[in-house]
């Protein structure tokens, strides 16, 4: 009998395939280097995914970082998931997320099961010059961002103005009232721009739905059952639900509910955790998977126990603002047709660069003031600019020189 022979899939697939496979390595590329929070991620997928990869435009990655900051949940995460959403629906979006977070939750929820012999020095000392040269990657991020989308008089005074204002006001409301406050100052220009033909607006409400239903389903469950994995998710996705900011306002919410109030673990833990989770690539809500290692302690169910509380931490803090922006990424397209909405943009987008110019000084103040320091945002800078050396080779020779010196 002869074989039987499959015909190849169409060359399309197959060039679709790899495009989303070197897209998901990408990512693995950002989540195993991407130091330094949000504005520094954004940076870092400036130049990797617009710049070398071309995946999407400087403008449309603003548009995408915007939408995230107005939406509650990690800003980063959901930017580059929303990539993949864009680039391959949400079977790519769903693998985006796992690849890009799984770094950093592994290295958080060893860190809940092995706090008491880490060498805080150690970690301090290897991460030393990582931090200036991550101030380094917003500045460079900063500058290109504002070449690419200030084209106007309005554009400037819209980014001086949100730089102070974000520079000056360091509190969660304000980065989300900017960028509104932009986008409503140049949607008074949308006669300006052409009309065009509009597709009928269709909004899919079932992710919204879904993330209600979880908010609510996980709250009374909590309550009725009183098993710890349950309420440590419900804790999770709540806080994950409603924090602005990023991890920097997670912080604070964390320490007052699972520290001061339920005893979960000690201030000095939960203080070495969050130093570790600033050092360490990746996404800053990873913190919860080392809380919820930490909080099943007191079950007395061993290392599987751990296990699953640093889980149940990671999908309840991720989930909720992976759900909403699932929810408004399927319509934001249908948005844009209106020129109400296309005006809006210049306005949001020049906020967006003032918000990472006013990111590079406040991400910079913390640091040692010292000419090493300095110099080494300088020279990060110079070397970006260059545009000859990979990011991962810039912070993996940061990370060497950190244990070297």
């Amino acid at each position: 009998m002869e074989d039987i022979k499959l015909a190849p899939p169409p060359r399309r697939l197959r060039t679709k395939h790899v495009r989303h496979f070197i897209f998901l390595k990408d990512v693995a590329a950002l989540g195993l280097t991407a130091f330094g929070g949000p504005q520094a991620h954004v940076a870092m997928m400036l130049r990797l995914l617009v710049d070398k990869r071309r995946y999407l435009t400087a403008p449309e990655l603003l548009e995408i970082m915007a939408l995230c900051q107005i939406l509650p949940g990690p800003t980063s995460t959901q930017t580059i998931t929303a990539i993949g959403f864009r680039l391959g629906g949400p079977n790519l979006a769903y693998l985006t997320i796992l690849v890009w977070m799984l770094p950093a939750v592994t290295i958080m929820t060893l860190a809940g099961l092995t706090i008491s012999y880490l060498d805080k020095e150690l970690v301090s000392r290897l991460v030393q010059y990582v931090q200036p040269v991550a101030v380094g990657f917003v500045a460079y991020s900063a500058y290109k961002i504002a070449e690419k989308v200030i084209h106007t008089k309005t554009s400037v005074a819209l980014m001086v103005a949100s730089a102070l204002l974000a520079y000056f006001f360091q509190l969660p409301w304000v980065l989300p009232i900017l960028l509104l406050a932009g986008g409503l100052i140049t949607t008074f220009r949308y006669r300006k721009l052409p009309q065009v033909e509009k597709q009928p607006l269709h909004i899919e409400w079932s992710n919204f739905v879904l993330w209600l239903a979880v908010l609510v389903t996980a709250a009374v469950l909590g309550s009725y059952t009183k098993l710890l994995p349950v309420r440590l998710f419900e804790n999770f996705y709540r806080n994950g639900s409603l924090v602005f900011g990023g991890g920097q306002v997670l912080a604070p919410l964390l320490f007052a509910e699972f520290v001061e109030f339920k005893h979960y673990l000690s201030a000095q833990e939960f203080l070495s955790g969050l130093g570790l989770v600033q050092a360490i690539p990746g996404p800053n809500f990873s913190f919860a998977s080392y809380i919820g290692a930490l909080a099943m302690r007191r079950e007395g169910s061993g290392l599987s126990g751990q296990i699953l509380g640093a889980l149940v931490g990671a999908t309840g803090i991720f989930m909720p603002g992976t759900l909403l922006i699932f929810f408004l990424i399927r319509f934001w397209d249908q948005l844009k047709q209106y020129r109400v909405i296309k005006a809006s943009l210049e306005g949001i987008n020049a906020v967006s660069a003032g918000l990472v110019c006013a990111a590079t000084f406040l991400l910079y103040h913390p640091l040692p003031d010292t000419p090493i320091n300095l110099a080494l945002v300088g020279i990060t800078f110079l070397v970006l600019l260059w545009n000859r050396i990979p990011s991962f080779v810039i912070i993996s020779v940061a990370l060497l020189a950190g244990v070297i010196f």
